[in-house]
Order: structure tokens, then C-alpha cells, then sequence
């Protein structure tokens, strides 16, 4: 049996209409039903932040998630594929009326994602004070928490409606197929079996 880790939301019911369209037959979580079985898979139902780690210490064999949630994370996994799904991008936010001064020599940001803005930042040659925060992140540069904020932007319109707006990308992110390494040598068959599966309907959506 293989065990799949899927991020709850949008993306586990994107990644189950994938698994139907493979095997002919329904893919779904009841209600708030977190393990689901379907033949020879189990299915577990967990926040997107956590699938990584599920993969990485063996409880699930593979999982669904966003590129930028390994980059974040930096784990031992193995990278099997875009899947073409959940699209977005890493950015900076700035108050509509700003503009960064990318020759300052630093600049107090919040986010959530410290060690992709770190990077970004040191890439820039500019200091960065970073300011961890889970929710509500567009609220810090309103009142001057911080002078910017690092964040996932599907259409920009949360940022907007908030009086901000997108300064730089930093990334494009979407989900991705990953593997345990281990489960990755004593389940490769079954593993590249269904990364084969997987990908003849990523390639046929595109």
C-alpha cells in the first residue's frame, strides 16, 4: 500500500479528480475525514505546511505540495514532479504609495516563509530584519510592523483590497509530487508506476 500525504483544500481535491481520472472511480474525503482508503492507497488529509514533513520521516511514501513549501522547508525528499496545479507566485508587498530602495542598507519584512526572504534578501546585497507572523500578514506594513511582507499571491487581489501592492516576484510556485527517499528504492516500481500515471494526465491538461 502506498501512502499519499495531500494538503487540505483546493489542492487535495484538484490531486483526487487526478487519481479518479486514472483509476475510473471516485476519490474523495467524507466530511472531516482525515485517512481515506481507496485499494492499495491510503490518502491522508493534512495541512499544506505538514505534507513535507510527513513524506520526510517515512509516514507517508509521497505527497502533494507546493514548491514553495519544500524550498521553505529545505527537506530531504525526493522532487518527482509539477503537477501543474495550485499556481502562484512568492512576493514582496509594499503600501501602494512605496517603492523598495534596494540601496538601503536593510529593511524590516514579515512573513512567514524566513528562510526564502533571507535568501532573497542576501541575493540583494540588503540586510533584512525579519518579522514572523502566521495570519493577516498585510496588516504588518499598515502599521508599521514592517516595512514589507513576503507572501503567496495568487491574483494580487488581497493585497490590493488592503492597500497594497506587489513590489517583486520572488518565485513561481506550484504543487508538486514528492517522495520519501527510502520509499523511493523499496517502492520504486509502484512509485514510478504511478508518477507515469500522474503525469500522462498533468501532460494531457496542459
Amino acid at each position: 500500500m502506498l501512502t499519499v500525504a495531500l494538503p487540505k483544500g483546493r489542492i487535495a481535491e484538484e490531486t483526487l479528480d487526478i487519481f479518479s481520472e486514472i483509476f475510473n472511480r471516485e476519490f474523495k474525503f467524507e466530511g472531516r475525514e482525515l485517512i481515506m482508503e481507496v485499494g492499495d492507497f491510503r490518502f491522508l488529509n493534512v495541512r499544506n505546511q505538514d505534507v513535507p514533513i510527513y513524506v520526510e520521516r517515512g509516514s507517508a511514501d509521497i505527497g502533494v505540495v507546493g514548491l514553495d513549501v519544500i524550498k521553505e522547508k529545505k527537506l530531504n525528499i525526493v522532487k518527482l514532479l509539477d503537477m501543474n496545479l495550485g499556481k502562484c507566485k512568492v512576493s514582496i508587498g509594499i503600501k501602494k504609495e512605496d517603492k523598495i530602495d534596494w540601496s538601503r542598507p536593510n529593511i524590516k519584512v514579515a512573513t512567514k516563509m524566513v528562510n526564502i526572504t533571507e535568501h532573497y534578501f542576501a541575493q540583494k546585497a540588503m540586510g533584512v530584519e525579519i518579522i514572523k507572523l502566521y495570519g493577516s500578514i498585510e496588516l504588518a506594513p499598515l502599521v508599521g510592523l514592517a516595512d514589507a511582507i513576503v507572501d503567496i499571491v495568487e491574483t494580487g487581489n488581497t493585497m490590493r483590497e488592503n492597500g497594497l501592492k506587489v513590489a517583486e516576484d520572488i518565485m513561481d510556485s506550484s504543487a508538486h509530487l514528492i517522495a520519501n527517499k527510502n520509499s523511493y528504492y523499496a517502492k520504486k516500481d509502484e512509485i514510478l508506476s504511478l508518477y507515469e500515471k500522474i503525469n500522462r494526465v498533468v501532460e494531457s491538461r496542459v
